[in-house]
């Protein structure tokens, strides 16, 4: 493909604006006039459309899926709550913090105390008006006697109150100069006061629930009039639960669907070849995939174990092998290279069969068999990782024995639970996020078990912490912590590979999920 058919492609998915169409089209050497001629023929639309159904099919749902943001764990349930809500804080293309429901926001000196102005003029599908006390309420819900997610990000919170009825004070227990960024977390959409039936939900989003069937499919329709311009364009959306990924690439392919998340990166350069499909690639940003461990559970607890476990894994293997190069090898923990606070200076783990065997010898554990339980319901090729994480362990006299496990309900009854299993996780847009909500002690979602104080300690003095280099040598060794101690193996970092028919406008990478921050139905439209 030369470059201009690159900008045509660009164009037809609504990665490059008018203006950057031109430009580059300037940079190729064509005339102005000319560009401006072909624009129609790249498919570029100067404006969005109203109208018509669009079709998502999507890996990450299951027959427990709630639409309560305290249970949300994976992309279904993301992406059909951002249709009906909105969230407090939102992101930009490039990951930074962009208000949403919150408006703006200011910090005292210290960081210690926010104040947030909220949208105003906003209007929940039952007809309220949104104010503070809605805001508020969606926070509280994750916090106290509850199993939120969110719960741990949110301990912080010092108090939180209505200074009126478009403005909320939120005092912290300490200094947090990336507060705004936790208020982002995608559990935190907004709800009126009070609310509890999670069954018809009402929100401020573009579209209302028309049909829900857990682990199928949902439909939503347009409400009408949405409050932000350019946006909100389908008149029906359609999310489908179809976890087979040779299924997902095949209703893509046919037409069936109009977009899929997680295409198999097998056969991206394949489907590139198809003049009716667009693939959207995001690099470095995507899921982090992982065997974690419970440390508190044997033979786990022994570091040893853990130390033999993740230098016997042939990263580079599996991305060869798995990802055909779409992917980074991953250094034991789910910080990625783009963060300002990834650590430089810890050497990349490499795969060492006899560093392996030594520590597995020092653990003292005979020829005991170790059992990882994987499924496809951890992710669509979560047991090919392990049948090629198992050969590897083989050159280190290590016996694997891969338990494949149902894929539905996988989220429910292994994780938090298995001893070891195959876990994925979504980019995080802070370290003081990853770190809290991925290791913190009072984390529910801490998978591993791995409750140090010392890390906590750490987590605590890099979040007050305002001096940019001491912060960051902090975080450096919380890398360093979880990579030597901790029980996660975490062996790649993949791209984001989304497929769209050429006819979906607003198609474009996003620096935290795939499908354009999981909102391609608020943000797209038809050509």
């Amino acid at each position: 493909m030369n470059q201009w058919e690159q900008l045509q492609q660009a164009a037809k998915s609504g990665r490059v604006n008018r203006r950057e169409f031109m430009r580059y089209a300037a940079a190729l050497g064509i005339t102005t006039s000319l560009a401006s001629g072909l624009m129609v023929k790249a498919g570029y639309a100067a404006e969005p459309k109203k109208g018509g159904t669009l079709r998502i099919g999507m890996e990450g749902g299951s027959a427990s899926d709630s639409l309560d943001p305290r249970t949300y764990a994976d992309s279904v349930m993301i992406a059909s709550s951002l249709c009906i809500m909105n969230c407090l804080v939102e992101f930009d293309s490039a990951g930074n913090p962009v208000g949403e429901l919150f408006e703006s926001w200011e910090a005292k000196p210290g960081a210690v105390e926010w104040v947030f102005k909220v949208r105003q003029g906003i209007k929940f599908s039952n007809g309220k008006t949104l104010d503070a006390e809605d805001c508020i309420y969606s926070i509280q819900i994750h916090r106290g006697e509850t199993k939120s997610p969110a719960k741990g990000i949110l301990e912080q919170i010092k108090e939180i109150k209505a200074t009126s009825a478009s403005e909320v004070t939120i005092t912290l227990s300490s200094g947090n100069a990336d507060f705004p960024v936790i208020l982002g977390d995608y559990h935190l959409v907004v709800v009126p006061k009070d609310f509890s039936d999670w069954q018809k939900p009402i929100g401020t989003g573009a579209y209302t629930l028309e049909s829900f069937e857990p682990g199928v499919r949902l439909v939503f329709k347009n409400r009408g009039d949405y409050w932000k311009p350019g946006r909100g364009n389908f008149d029906t959306v359609e999310i489908r639960n179809i976890q087979d990924q040779a299924a997902r690439t095949a209703a893509l392919q046919s037409g069936e669907v109009d977009a899929v998340n997680r295409l198999d990166a097998r056969t991206v350069d394949l489907l590139k070849q198809d003049s009716n499909l667009s693939i959207v690639r995001t690099k470095g940003t995507g899921n982090r995939y992982c065997f974690v461990s419970r440390v508190t559970q044997k033979p786990f607890d022994n570091k040893d174990l853990r130390l033999a476990l993740k230098y016997g894994i042939d990263r580079q293997g599996i991305i060869d092998s798995v990802y055909s190069g779409y992917a980074v090898p991953g250094n034991d923990h789910t910080l990625d290279e783009l963060n300002p606070f990834y650590n430089t200076r810890m050497p990349q783990r490499a795969y060492d069969p006899d560093k392996a065997a030594f520590h597995f010898k020092k653990a003292g554990l005979g020829d005991t068999k170790i059992e990882l339980q994987t499924s496809e319901g951890a992710w669509n090729t979560a047991v090919d990782c392990a049948s090629l994480y198992q050969e590897s362990l083989k050159k280190a006299n290590i016996t694997l024995d891969v338990n494949k496990v149902s894929a539905d309900g996988y989220w429910d009854n292994v994780w938090l639970k298995a001893p070891f299993c195959a876990v994925y996780w979504g980019r995080r847009m802070s370290a003081d996020q990853t770190f809290t909500q991925v290791y913190g002690s009072a984390s529910d979602w801490n998978d591993s078990d791995w409750r140090i104080p010392a890390f906590d300690k750490l987590v605590e003095e890099a979040r007050i912490e305002l001096d940019q280099e001491k912060r960051k040598e902090l975080y450096f060794q919380c890398q360093e912590m979880i990579a030597e101690e901790g029980g996660m193996v975490c062996f790649a970092i993949t791209d984001y590979l989304d497929g769209y028919s050429t006819k979906v406008m607003g198609a474009e990478p996003h620096a935290r999920y795939d499908l354009n921050d999981n909102r391609i139905a608020e943000k797209g439209w038809f050509a």
